[in-house]
């Protein structure tokens, strides 16, 4: 089922990049063609999940994925969002966030054995998550001056205090996410 889902998300969000490539690469208007082209490679990134002996993801996690995608690539990008809406950006930062917290959360379950999950530290997954979301938001970022360096110039618009608003809204994210698990796996007494 989760291997069914992978694949259908991946090859139609894929397709539907693929679709716009073309008709932006026809009207020869380079930053949304270059948007669609980079979307079509992120979209296939789950496909190496089909390759894994045990997938640590849930479906809910593929699914914040691609919609994690299409808001950033196809409303954010090629429909202008983030120039019309100065709220666009700062959300995908916290929701970003969110979602590398609950893929730190997959991972940490996945890495730790249930027996040893009870006697780790409730700092560990804490600390772990949190850091898992603010290393994306860095990674982001540097994928943002990079993409503004050599291609678009359009990532960045705001220098570094759209960078540190991303940053502090990704973090945002991984610490709601960080309290929440602790919260959730309290342990009694």
């Amino acid at each position: 089922m989760k291997n069914k889902l992978i694949l259908i998300l991946s090859l139609v969000f894929s397709l539907f990049m693929l679709i716009l490539f073309i008709v932006y690469l026809i009207k020869d208007d380079s930053s949304r063609w270059q948007v669609a082209l980079g979307g079509i490679a992120v979209s296939a990134l789950p496909l190496f999940m089909l390759f894994v002996k045990k997938n640590p993801f849930s479906v809910l996690i593929y699914i914040s994925y691609y919609i994690f995608l299409f808001c950033t690539t196809c409303l954010g990008s090629i429909l202008s969002f983030y120039m019309k809406y100065k709220w666009w950006d700062s959300t995908l930062h916290f929701y970003k966030g969110l979602l590398m917290g609950f893929i730190a959360i997959s991972l940490f379950k996945f890495l730790v054995p249930v027996r040893s999950q009870r006697d780790v530290s409730k700092w560990i997954p804490f600390i772990f998550i949190f850091s898992l979301a603010v290393t994306a938001s860095v990674i982001w970022e540097i994928y943002e001056f990079t993409g503004d360096l050599f291609f678009t110039h359009t990532m960045q618009r705001g220098g570094n205090r759209d960078t540190m608003y991303d940053l502090l809204c990704g973090t945002a994210g991984g610490l709601l996410t960080a309290i929440y698990f602790s919260i959730k796996t309290k342990k009694p007494g």
